[in-house]
């Protein structure tokens, strides 16, 4: 990741003309913020420390989603910038939030036909998406911190074929345990080393060490259309 795309998103929102006063506002000496660039580091705690309170760290760290300014106004990133499906731009559409644990895969069914709605927690509305299947909450820190637990992930499914893998985006990905039973998380999904019958999921976090999985054992797979985090 080029990490001088996150600094300079950083110093557009702020309206920042030099990186001195990007400097002074990370409360950082401009020698160490010059080091940040020529090294494509950052330390994110002091980013995240500054910058919670008023921009959406999603956008901040990768374009996506929305960003918000000092005085609060939300302002809707563009969608085309970022696309890699033509699928058709709708201005507004309900989106399912589902329960995580009751679903087997992404989308539950009634008879192959219907959503069951006793799976759905409630319905959030996103504008200028292109089509989405349903929403979850993000749990556990692998993704942190591009996501956090608690955030909404709205996706898009798939089928499970290597053809359909934009390799290198996020995704929701539901792996077996068991016949019973799926795990789901949220990786980037690279290629393998293994060969075309794995794919290789990756976390943010590199606390957590990436996993290869075989394309048979993913039960379902979500392209993650967008990130929505509350801020209390």
């Amino acid at each position: 990741m080029d990490k001088s795309l996150i600094l300079n998103r950083l110093k557009s929102i702020k309206n920042f003309n030099t990186d001195t006063e990007l400097a002074n506002f990370l409360n950082i000496s401009r020698s160490t913020l010059s080091n940040w660039y020529s090294r494509n580091s950052i330390d994110y705690d002091l980013l995240f420390s500054k910058c919670e309170n008023d921009i959406d760290i999603n956008w901040l760290l990768t374009g996506n989603g929305y960003n918000i300014n000092s005085a609060n106004n939300i302002v809707a990133e563009s969608v085309e910038s970022y696309r890699k499906t033509k699928d058709a731009i709708y201005e507004i559409q309900r989106v399912p939030l589902f329960n995580l644990e009751a679903t087997m895969g992404l989308v539950p069914l009634v008879d192959g036909n219907g959503i069951d709605e006793e799976k759905v927690i409630d319905y959030i509305s996103i504008p200028s998406m292109p089509s989405c299947d349903g929403a979850i909450y993000a749990s556990g820190d692998s993704m942190y911190p591009l996501l956090k637990s608690g955030d909404m992930i709205a996706y898009k499914r798939i089928a499970v074929e290597r053809a359909q893998i934009f390799f290198g985006e996020m995704y929701i990905v539901a792996v077996k345990l068991d016949e019973y039973s799926t795990m789901k998380t949220i990786k980037f999904v690279h290629q393998s080393e293994l060969g075309d019958e794995y794919v290789r999921l990756v976390s943010h976090n590199q606390h957590h060490s990436p996993k290869d999985v075989k394309l048979s054992q993913i039960a379902a797979i979500g392209l993650v259309r967008a990130s929505i985090r509350l801020h209390n």
